[in-house]
C-alpha cells in the first residue's frame, strides 16, 4: 500500500560524484513523514504510473511547472550570523584591522537580546530565501544570544549548527568583547551545548551545538584544551578558522612553532565532525592530517578574495581526499548566496591555474591543474557540505532529507536565456548555476517542510 507524506513530480539535478551531475528527468520523489526521500521513481519504472495515478489529484502531490527544476538545498559551512549587521562594509581593510574596527564592536552588541533577535531573524530568513537549507553558524561570546540563534533556526525551519564563540585570550581580544575568563568560557559553552541538544531533540530538521574557538589567536591554551574535551564529552561538531591569512598563519607558527592544523590536532579539535574555515595556507602535511582525521575545509571564495591573501588550491586538496564544502563567510564575504560563491570558486580556481602576472611567461604564471568546473562548485555547495557535516543532506537520493530549492527559469522578471525548444538539460543546469538570482528560487523545503515561498 502506498502511503507517502508527499510526492513531487519534476526534473532534479544532484551530484553523483564531485565532477558529475546526475539528471533525474520527470521523476517522482516520494517523501515520508520524517521528511526523508523514501523512493525516487523514474518514468521507466513499472510502478511509476500507478504511483502517479494514486497521488495525482491529492493535496500532497506537487507537480513542477514548465521551466521549474529541483536542486538540493545549499549547505553553507561558514556563516558569522552577527556580522549580517555589517555585511558589505569595510572590505578594504586588512583582516586584523577589520576585526578590531568593525567586527568586534558589532558582535559586542549581541549582549542585547532584542538587537540579537532582529539580526538573527533576518539572517536566517535571508539565507533560506537564497536556497541555504543548512548553515554552520558562528554566533558571539554571549551564551543567551547564541541559544536564541538556535531557537530562531528551529522556529524558521532551517537546519542550524550553532556555536557560542570562545574568545578568552586578553592579548588578542578587546577588553569590551571577550569571555570573562577561561572558566566562564568553558562553563558557558557546556551550558550552551546542553541547551541546544535539548532543543534539537524537539526540532524536526535538527539544530546542533558546535564547539567554536574563534581561532587560535583569540583563545588561551587552557580554553583550547577544554573545548577539545567538551567536544569529546558531548560528541559535538567543531568549527574554527585555520591558516586563513598571512597574519593568522604566522601568529600560530610564532606561538607554537607549528602550523594551525597540528596545533588544533594537539588540542583535540580535529575530528570527523570538524569543519575549518579558509585553510588557504595548508601545506601537504596539513592536508594529509585533515584527510586522516576527517576534518573538512569550508571554502569561502568571495571572502578569500578580500582577506585570505591567496587562492586556496581546491583541486589539489580534493586530490588528497580532503572533504570540502562551500561557505559564504558573511560578512567577510559580502553575499549570502552560495550561487555567488560557487561562481567565484570557479573564477578563483581559473585565476590560480592561469596566473595573474602578465610579466611572467605563461608557463610560470599559474599553478597547473588548479581549475574546477561549475559541476564541482555545485558539489561543494551541496553534497560536499553534507559530507563535511557527516549528515544525510546535500543530495537528492533515497534516505537523504528532502532539503530542496525549486528554481523557476521562466520568471518574467528574472528569465533565464532558454530559447532552444529542446535545449539540453546539461546546458540548462549550467545556466541555472551561473544566472539564477534569489527571485528565481520559488520555494525552499527543509526536511519535508516548506520554509520559504515567493508565491
Amino acid at each position: 500500500m502506498l502511503n507517502y507524506s508527499m510526492v513531487f513530480q519534476g526534473t532534479a539535478f544532484t551530484s553523483s560524484t564531485p565532477k558529475e551531475v546526475k539528471i533525474l528527468k520527470d521523476n517522482l520523489f516520494c517523501i515520508n513523514g520524517e521528511g526523508l526521500i523514501e523512493r525516487i521513481v523514474s518514468p521507466a519504472n513499472p510502478e511509476y504510473q500507478a504511483i502517479l495515478d494514486t497521488y495525482l489529484h491529492k493535496e500532497n502531490f506537487h507537480r513542477l511547472e514548465e521551466g521549474q527544476y529541483i536542486l538540493p538545498g545549499f549547505v553553507d559551512l561558514h556563516v558569522h550570523a552577527p556580522q549580517w549587521a555589517q555585511a558589505g562594509t569595510a572590505l578594504d581593510l586588512p583582516l586584523y584591522d577589520w576585526l578590531n574596527s568593525y567586527t568586534f564592536p558589532i558582535e559586542s552588541k549581541f549582549a542585547d537580546l532584542n538587537f540579537a533577535k532582529n539580526v538573527y531573524e533576518e539572517v536566517v530568513h535571508t539565507l533560506l530565501a537564497n536556497g541555504t537549507t543548512t548553515a554552520l553558524y558562528f554566533a558571539t561570546v554571549h551564551k543567551e544570544a547564541s541559544i536564541l540563534l538556535a531557537e530562531i533556526c528551529a522556529q524558521k525551519g532551517q537546519r542550524g549548527l550553532v556555536g557560542k564563540v570562545v574568545m578568552d585570550n586578553p592579548d588578542q581580544t578587546p577588553n569590551y568583547y571577550r569571555d570573562v575568563n577561561t572558566l566562564t568560557a568553558l562553563t558557558d559553552t557546556e551550558e550552551f551545548i546542553i541547551a541546544v541538544k535539548e532543543l534539537g531533540e524537539k526540532t524536526k530538521q535538527g539544530v546542533y551545538p558546535v564547539v567554536t574557538p574563534r581561532f587560535i589567536p583569540s583563545c588561551t591554551n587552557e580554553a583550547l584544551k577544554g573545548l577539545g574535551e567538551l567536544a569529546v564529552k558531548y560528541d559535538t561538531h567543531i568549527q574554527s578558522h585555520c591558516s586563513e591569512s598571512d597574519w593568522e598563519h604566522g601568529y600560530v607558527q610564532d606561538r607554537f612553532q607549528k602550523n594551525d592544523a597540528y596545533a588544533l590536532r594537539d588540542f583535540g579539535l580535529l575530528t570527523e565532525k570538524s569543519v575549518m574555515a579558509h585553510c588557504n595556507f595548508l601545506d601537504d602535511a596539513d592536508a594529509d592530517l585533515f584527510a586522516q582525521t576527517g576534518t573538512a575545509v569550508a571554502h569561502c571564495p568571495v571572502s578569500n578574495a578580500y582577506f585570505a591573501n591567496s587562492v586556496i588550491p581546491i583541486a589539489h586538496l580534493h586530490s588528497k581526499k580532503v572533504e570540502i564544502g562551500l561557505g559564504s563567510d558573511i560578512s567577510g564575504g559580502f553575499s549570502p548566496s552560495l550561487f555567488d560563491n560557487a561562481r567565484q570558486a570557479v573564477i578563483s580556481s581559473r585565476m590560480l591555474e592561469d596566473g595573474v602576472d602578465k610579466n611572467l611567461p605563461s608557463t610560470k604564471r599559474g599553478v597547473p591543474n588548479s581549475r574546477i568546473t561549475i559541476n564541482e562548485a555545485f558539489y561543494l555547495a551541496t553534497a560536499g557540505g553534507g559530507e563535511s557535516l557527516s549528515l544525510p543532506i546535500g543530495r537528492i537520493q533515497e534516505k537523504y532529507t528532502w532539503d530542496i530549492q525549486i528554481i523557476d527559469t521562466k520568471l518574467p522578471t528574472a528569465k533565464l536565456p532558454l530559447f532552444e525548444e529542446k535545449e539540453s538539460l546539461e546546458d540548462i543546469f549550467q545556466k541555472i548555476m551561473y544566472l539564477v538570482r534569489p527571485e528565481n528560487i520559488q520555494e525552499v523545503w527543509v526536511q519535508g517542510e516548506k520554509v520559504h515561498s515567493r508565491k
